[in-house]
């Protein structure tokens, strides 16, 4: 199925792209303000790149409704697919209420601007059950499914015999490797094969992570580069490494504070304390892992642990050893802010 589920492994990504905004300040707007370009519907052309200007989006959830509906604000023509009609529908609901939000903010003065622009974005996007329609005249394809490596394979070896051959895929991953997602297509796809890691809200969030394969080629890259200018997004680039960027950084930090206190060399409050008034962070280490999950930070450490010992990365694993205070937090429930209890009560 493409819906995330309710499990530890699937809110895995969800909770987690979520987690730069609280590290995030006002040079990131005008980061995202340099990198963008016009929002015409010419599509991207990126200098050798390939020219996109159709993208199919899978997944019709919280991810790929803010992908679909970024897309087709500015200028693309959008296919958002899903397993079930009740899926969709949830979908263009989610991108409903967002562009709303984003057309009162526009135009506050006038109702009809605001529906207008609702309007517009809407008629921009199409749905469908059948992957096999929602591909045929895509030039780009982005995943937004499960956080699972065999669910995602699966859909793209499926893809990858109906899509043109010219398509590019990309998958929207947050922590597994994009290069073994992407060892269920042909020889030929895995150079047009890349990650384009958005990070939730989609709308708000100016980052975009471009991942390259050993096997990614120069135009996919450049390609993906132009639609995310298109889209007003600030993109990055990173070779398909654990984590990218952000979470390959933010992760550790995490687990190295709860190591302090485990250790004894600080309380939880002024490790918090430390890094929001001496590093300018709007929340602590503690804070934070309570905001994304502790059975989340634990599930990611064990993937990159079990994915080092196999020799599949190249991770110094003692940055994500197996930390007992955190392990016992998720044992007795304290997964965080969601479950009320975290290292802090809520």
């Amino acid at each position: 199925m493409l819906r995330t589920p309710t499990t530890t492994a699937a809110r895995a990504a969800t909770r987690l792209t979520g987690v730069s905004r609280h590290l995030s300040s006002s040079a990131a707007v005008g980061l995202a303000a340099s990198a963008s370009g016009s929002a015409s519907g010419a599509g991207a052309n990126g200098g050798e790149g390939k020219k996109i200007e159709n993208i199919t989006v899978f997944g019709a959830g919280l991810m790929g409704a803010g992908v679909a509906q970024v897309a087709a604000h500015n200028g693309f023509k959008v296919v958002l697919s899903d397993v079930t009609d009740n899926a969709l529908s949830s979908g263009k609901n989610i991108i409903s209420k967002s562009l709303a939000r984003v057309a009162k903010k526009a135009h506050p003065s006038s109702e009809d601007e605001q529906k207008k622009l609702v309007a517009d974005v809407l008629g921009s996007i199409v749905t469908t059950t059948d992957p096999a329609e929602a591909v045929k005249n895509a030039d780009l394809v982005i995943e937004a499914i499960i956080e699972n490596e065999k669910i995602k394979q699966d859909l793209f070896k499926l893809l990858d015999e109906k899509a043109k051959k010219d398509a590019i895929f990309a998958s929207n991953t947050s922590s597994l490797s994009v290069t073994k997602i992407a060892q269920a297509v042909s020889d030929e796809r895995k150079k047009q094969f890349a990650g384009l890691h958005f990070f939730n809200p989609v709308p708000q969030m100016a980052l975009v992570e471009v991942i390259s394969t050993t096997n990614t080629s120069p135009e996919t890259k450049q390609a993906l580069l132009a639609v995310c200018e298109q889209m007003k997004k600030r993109a990055v680039s990173c070779n398909d490494t654990p984590g990218f960027i952000v979470n390959r950084l933010l992760v550790p930090y995490m687990l190295e504070a709860i190591r302090m206190v485990e250790r004894g060399d600080a309380t939880k409050e002024d490790v918090d304390a430390a890094m929001m008034l001496g590093a300018g962070y709007p929340m602590g280490p503690f804070q934070l892992a309570d905001f994304v999950g502790l059975d989340t930070m634990s599930h990611i450490g064990r993937g990159w642990r079990e994915s080092a010992a196999k020799g599949d990365v190249e991770l110094e694993p003692s940055l994500v050893a197996e930390i007992p205070l955190l392990e016992e937090q998720v044992k007795a429930g304290r997964l965080g802010r969601k479950s009320g209890k975290g290292f802090y009560d809520y």
